[in-house]
């Protein structure tokens, strides 16, 4: 009970700290909005392929910005701080959960003005569409919090987390798009049950590493 008291806690001071600073969501909101209406200006229709490739570049770079601040925009007063009144368990998990929660909310606004822009291409399984997407912020989401906490014990912690996040998310990546490729071409929703419990697999196992690791790491 008093973990769940804690990160409810947490999730609600992440929450008022958004609203407070809304630069940082502002700004992944005008990062998403412009780069769709370049990528018009740019090509005005596109294939199936491009429209899949290009949503998808969108996101991972929306999420990483969005995501990246959960750690490296913290003082190491403010940790210090946190430190004396929560568990490093609480830490991650709320962490966690709000930089999901974020990636939801960007990922269904991004994919709805992507959609005005750009329509759906024809035949497309919608539904299946915006499962895949919600499941691909929610693997963004897991993965990026927990390279921000490895990060932010380092110096230069923008450059690591490029740097550790890469092999990471790639394999994710090829997944999600053959999950998006999937929904996009039509097919029976049964073929991509496989492909959404790997990615839900992966979540979990990388949430399970962030609770092994990220005590050891905030007792730095």
């Amino acid at each position: 009970m008093q973990i769940a008291n804690q990160i409810k806690h947490l999730i609600k001071k992440e929450m008022l700290l958004e609203w407070r600073n809304k630069y940082a969501l502002n700004g992944v909101l005008l990062y998403v909005v412009s780069t769709v209406f370049v990528c018009y200006l740019s090509f005005v229709t596109v294939e199936k392929l491009t429209w899949n490739a290009l949503f998808w570049i969108i996101m991972l770079f929306a999420s990483i910005n969005a995501v990246a601040k959960s750690f490296l925009q913290e003082s190491k007063g403010r940790h210090l701080y946190i430190y004396t009144l929560v568990s490093p368990i609480s830490l991650i998990i709320a962490k966690t959960v709000y930089n999901s929660l974020l990636m939801i909310v960007l990922t269904i606004i991004a994919l709805l003005f992507y959609s005005m822009v750009f329509e759906f291409p024809e035949g497309t399984d919608v539904l299946m569409y915006l499962v895949a997407a919600i499941v691909g912020s929610l693997s963004f989401a897991t993965i990026f919090t927990m390279v921000s906490a490895i990060a932010s014990k380092a110096g230069n912690g923008g450059m690591l987390m490029a740097i550790l996040s890469f092999p990471i998310i790639i394999p994710v990546l090829i997944v999600l798009v053959k999950l998006a490729k999937n929904a996009i071409d039509g097919l029976d929703r049964s073929v991509s049950l496989d492909d959404v419990g790997l990615l839900l697999l992966i979540n979990a196992m990388v949430m399970g590493v962030s609770l092994i690791l990220f005590p050891y790491l905030w007792r730095d």
